[in-house]
C-alpha cells in the first residue's frame, strides 16, 4: 500500500494505480472525455487535470496516467486546476458545440463564455464526424482493445488527423457493433440540436463555487454547490481573499527628439 494525500485526506491506495483511479475510489469527482474503465490510458483530453506537489513548486498532471507515489500530495480541485479546465472546456465548445456532454461540463464549472470561434461557423450545424472530433480514441480503442478488431484508426497528421477506415473501406473484421458509437463521448446531441442559436447552452448552469473567494480549494464536491451557495457569503468567520487595486500604468513622458 502506499500512503498519499488527497485534497488535504491522508489514503491509502494500492500500489501501481493512477491518481484518477485514487481519486474516484474516495469519491473525489474527476471529468474525463477518453477514459473509460477496461482501456488503455490515453491522456489525450487533459480534463483530468490535477496539482501535485506544493505550491510554489506544485505542477499539474494528467490524473489518468500519473501512478501514485509515496507522500504524494494531491488537489483534485484547486483554483489553478478550475482555471485550467475551463480553458480546456472553451476549446471543447469551439470544437463541438452540438455535445451534450461537453456542454453539460461547460455549465458545471461556470464556463458562462467563449473566446473561440466554432469550427463550423455555426453552433447548430449538423455534427460532422471529421471537424468536430476531439481525437479522444475512445472508437479506436474500444474496437482493438475490446471487441478485437481493429477496424478503424487514425489517419493523417496535425489539423488533418481524424478516424478512418482501412483505405476508406470497411474492414471485413468489422462486426457493425456500433461500440464505436456508443462510446464516443461527444455524439450525443446537445439539448437544442439544430435550434441552438448560441455556442455554449448554459442552461444547467451550476451555482458559482464562493469557497474560491477565500481559498484556494474547493471545500466540499456538492453537485450542485447549493451549500456555498446558500451559506457561504454569510460566514462571518471566514475572510475574503484581498484582491490588489488595479494601479494605472504611469504614461510615457513625451519624447522632444533629443539625444541624451
Amino acid at each position: 500500500m502506499v500512503h498519499i494525500t488527497i485534497n488535504g485526506l491522508p489514503v491509502e491506495v494500492e500500489r501501481g494505480i493512477t491518481l484518477l483511479d485514487a481519486a474516484r475510489f474516495y469519491n473525489f469527482p474527476v471529468p474525463t472525455l477518453c477514459h473509460e474503465d477496461g482501456l488503455s490510458p490515453y491522456g489525450a483530453c487533459r480534463l483530468c487535470l490535477v496539482e501535485i506537489g506544493e505550491a510554489p513548486r506544485s505542477k499539474l498532471v494528467a490524473a489518468c496516467g500519473y501512478r501514485v507515489d509515496e507522500g504524494l500530495k494531491v488537489r483534485t480541485n484547486s483554483e489553478r486546476v478550475q482555471r485550467a479546465r475551463r480553458l480546456l472546456l472553451e476549446l471543447y465548445v469551439a470544437t463541438c458545440p452540438q455535445s451534450k456532454r461537453i456542454q453539460d461540463l461547460a455549465s458545471e464549472y461556470g464556463v458562462r463564455q467563449c473566446r473561440y470561434q466554432p469550427m463550423d461557423g455555426q453552433p447548430g450545424a449538423p455534427w460532422d464526424p471529421k471537424a468536430n472530433c476531439i481525437q479522444c480514441g475512445l472508437c479506436v480503442r474500444i474496437c482493438a482493445e475490446q471487441m478485437m478488431s481493429g477496424a478503424i484508426g487514425f489517419a493523417g497528421r496535425g489539423k488533418s488527423r481524424h478516424v478512418a477506415r482501412p483505405f476508406g473501406m470497411t474492414s471485413e473484421q468489422c462486426r457493425q457493433c456500433g461500440a464505436c458509437l456508443y462510446a464516443c463521448p461527444v455524439c450525443e446531441l446537445r439539448c437544442q440540436a439544430s435550434t441552438a442559436e448560441t455556442l455554449l447552452c448554459n442552461g444547467c448552469l451550476n451555482f458559482s463555487p464562493v469557497c474560491f473567494q477565500s481559498y484556494n480549494d474547493a471545500m466540499c464536491f456538492l453537485e450542485p454547490c447549493h451549500a456555498c451557495e446558500l451559506s457561504g457569503p454569510f460566514r462571518h468567520d471566514v475572510g475574503m481573499k484581498a484582491r490588489a487595486p488595479q494601479v494605472p500604468a504611469p504614461k510615457a513622458a513625451p519624447s522632444t527628439g533629443e539625444l541624451k
